[in-house]
């Protein structure tokens, strides 16, 4: 471990101001890093197959990563932490890694059969737990439109204890007309709405099951109107007192928990 006693040590320029979400998305993505936090995310993230740029814990907790090789390890003290950071560090252990290049479009799709997409959803929790829920739920992939959120900012991969790393995911930088690109794999487009004209989820055929693809929108618009206009059928989660719909990350796993049950049958 290398100690740290200086906020502004050019060693670990990587974890500055790390609570600034503007300067967080301009910095991690052009400079082809994220950081993770908390020694179960990292580990998570270094299984996964993403190499270490450098760790950054408490110095007392130096051992909780002394066998991870490929980086140094930086130590500091709390008080340093938060000054580099912007946060109380109460989980002791931050790593910086490098990204690996997004699969294609195609390439996701061809090892897929069931994959959520999601339009213009620019809140990290949100987007953490929906990946958490995919992975848990049994969804295959993920598909963002240009306007999301970075699946690997921080706060997304911790509310997703690091599922991030387990599921596929790409953008589609054409958007809405690259949705035809899954009706070409043979996937049915179901576009979450909770609009009464919907064919509630649970009476899906089993054609429209075969390949789902499940769209789902941000809190409050929902799905744009080309979102909607681009899918084969839309579909609702049957609500009960006057509630007209659920958070998004709940509704897709409401929704994925639906469209995989039969395979835990």
């Amino acid at each position: 471990m290398e100690l740290i006693t200086d906020p502004g040590d050019e060693r670990i320029a990587d974890y500055r101001a790390l609570t600034d979400v503007e300067l967080r998305t301009r910095w991690e993505p052009p400079h082809g890093l994220f950081i993770a936090e908390g020694e179960l995310v990292l580990r998570r993230a270094v299984k996964a197959g993403y190499r270490p740029r450098s760790f950054l814990v408490e110095a007392k907790r130096a051992g909780q990563v002394a066998d991870l090789d490929g980086a140094p390890v930086y130590g500091a003290e709390p008080d340093v932490l938060e000054a580099v950071t912007g946060f109380h560090v109460h989980r002791g252990v931050l790593a910086s890694f490098h990204r690996k290049p997004l699969p294609d479009v195609g390439d996701v799709l061809r090892a897929a059969r069931r994959v959520v997409i999601l339009e213009d959803i620019n809140n990290h929790t949100n987007i953490g737990a929906i990946f958490r829920g995919v992975a848990g739920l049994g969804m295959d992939a993920v598909l963002l439109s240009p306007t999301c959120a970075d699946p690997l900012y921080r706060r997304s991969v911790r509310v997703s204890m690091g599922e991030v790393f387990a599921i596929p995911y790409a953008f589609l930088d054409e958007w809405p007309g690259g949705l035809a690109q899954l009706r070409e794999a043979g996937f049915t487009l179901l576009a979450m709405s909770p609009a009464a004209d919907g064919v509630p989820m649970q009476v899906l055929s089993d054609a429209q099951r075969e390949r789902p693809a499940l769209l789902l929108g941000a809190e409050g618009p929902g799905l744009s109107q080309h979102a909607l206009s681009a899918s084969d059928v839309r579909v609702r989660i049957p609500m009960r007192r006057g509630v007209d719909s659920l958070n998004v990350a709940a509704a897709t796993a409401v929704a994925c928990w639906e469209l995989c049950r039969s395979d835990l049958a």
